[in-house]
């Protein structure tokens, strides 16, 4: 048969095993006070749920408001922060925190694996608690449309912590997409990485730390032993805990590709509120299917709509080397393990650093006048959160963005396992066309935890 022909025959054996028993789950959200105000001057009281790690740089990104809880699991990964902070209040249950400490805290930082996202975010956003929660917003895609629902119901302030949205690359580009500076366009691209490596569960059983909580570390994820191959930062990789390359990077190198094409208008309301007015047709393709992990690469295309005066645009997402865009798109720049390009009539709006920190237009016909800077610049992405909680001005990468942007991408990882085209409604979050899909919008939750 040979290599490719195996390769082949054992992605397409996985990716049966894979989808065999997928479950959905419906929507849940419950009721309580309204967010807070406050005076420019006034300090937060912040609680931070993990503080290792991401949650290293998110504690400095708000040192400068009051530090009221830190939650960790893992004291060892948590012990610098454990130390600079000695007499605030520590937790390892972010539940008993937010308990114990309901009128005590007015703000959230979230910087915990993928998995525990959107159970942290979610309980905090319930009590009227602003949320900084680190990207991307959640491993699922009910999950992102949970998050983005329940801090519209509860009015609170969100940002996502895609931090290169406080960049001048990230803002000027969404301001040449925007003003037409590219002229019309319909056709984008987003490719991530080098593709994911192979997982294989662990069969050796060490015993787990005595730093760290595993139950509570593996929070709403289904049982499994603790083993080292899972953490720190490993955890990125297995289906169980993370989101792979996709899923970590994605909300980053494709945020301004996101802004430009306006894709955040196929998730307000419907006209006349029907439901199925805005279907996202999705097919994708991957190799090297896995049970634990994810692909070793894949390429999905979105078929996407019209979003107002914006023609409909075909947006194709890819991981993996091979599955990269033609290099010829890119009007001699080179391809790159990252990029973000958006091929307008007059021109091409193109990043290729994964945090989208600089862009420029290539390929121009003419010579091209970019439009009056209309976006405010600012300090720091944590600041512009803190500012907003207070009242001054508004976060780039809410939740209003950040959950239909990280539904993008975990579709993106969806479509490359099931491998078949289906649609999606972003109105009403369903696939209708396809069962084994429709099961892969969300993951059950180990008992105890719940959205």
């Amino acid at each position: 048969m040979g290599e490719q022909g195996e390769m082949a025959k054992q992605t397409l054996s996985t990716r049966r095993g894979f989808l065999k028993g997928s479950t959905g789950a419906g929507l849940l959200i419950c009721s309580s006070q309204v967010a807070f105000g406050y005076k420019a001057n006034e300090r937060l009281n912040i609680a931070s749920i993990g503080i290792g790690g991401r949650g290293d740089d998110n504690l400095r990104g708000v040192q400068g408001e009051t530090i009221v809880a830190l939650c960790e699991v893992d004291k060892k990964r948590g012990a610098r922060n454990l130390a600079k902070y000695p007499k605030v209040k520590r937790f390892e249950d972010f539940r008993r925190m937010l308990a114990e400490m309901d009128k005590q805290i007015d703000a959230v930082v979230v910087s915990t694996p993928d998995h525990t996202h959107t159970v942290a975010a979610v309980a905090a956003m319930k009590q009227g608690k602003h949320v900084y929660c680190e990207k991307p917003l959640t491993r699922t895609v009910h999950e992102a449309r949970t998050m983005r629902l329940t801090a519209q119901k509860h009015k609170v302030v969100t940002q996502m912590g895609n931090q290169g949205s406080a960049s001048e690359g990230v803002r000027r580009a969404t301001e040449w997409g925007l003003a037409g500076t590219a002229g019309p366009i319909k056709e984008a691209y987003l490719w991530v990485g080098d593709g994911d490596k192979p997982k294989t569960l662990p069969k050796d059983n060490p015993p787990v730390p005595k730093e760290l909580n595993w139950d509570l570390w593996l929070g709403p994820a289904s049982e499994r032993p603790y083993h080292p191959s899972y953490l720190p930062f490993t955890w990125r990789g297995w289906r169980h805990f993370g989101s792979g390359q996709l899923g970590d990077m994605g909300c980053h190198t494709g945020n301004f590709l996101f802004r430009c094409l306006r894709l955040e208008k196929l998730w307000e309301a419907a006209p006349n509120g029907v439901k199925g007015s805005r279907l996202i047709k999705i097919s994708g393709e991957a190799n090297g299917v896995q049970l634990e992990g994810y692909p070793s690469s894949s390429r999905v295309h979105f078929e996407l709509p019209a979003r107002g005066d914006l023609p409909p645009v075909k947006l194709t997402v890819s991981s993996g080397a091979e599955m990269r865009p033609d290099k010829d798109l890119l009007h001699g720049e080179g391809v790159g393990s990252f990029g973000s390009l958006l091929i307008g009539s007059k021109a091409s709006i193109y990043s290729s650093n994964p945090w989208n920190t600089s862009s420029s237009l290539i390929g121009k016909k003419t010579e091209i006048k970019g439009p009056e800077k209309t976006i405010p610049r600012i300090s720091s992405h944590h600041q512009e959160w803190i500012d907003a909680c207070k009242g001054k001005g508004k976060t780039f990468s809410s939740f209003d963005i950040g959950g239909p942007l990280t539904e993008l991408i975990q579709l993106a990882n969806l479509a490359g396992v099931v491998g078949e085209p289906f649609h999606y409604d972003p109105i009403a979050g369903e696939i209708k066309d396809h069962p084994v899909a429709s099961g892969l919008l969300h993951r059950p939750y180990r008992k105890g935890w719940s959205i």
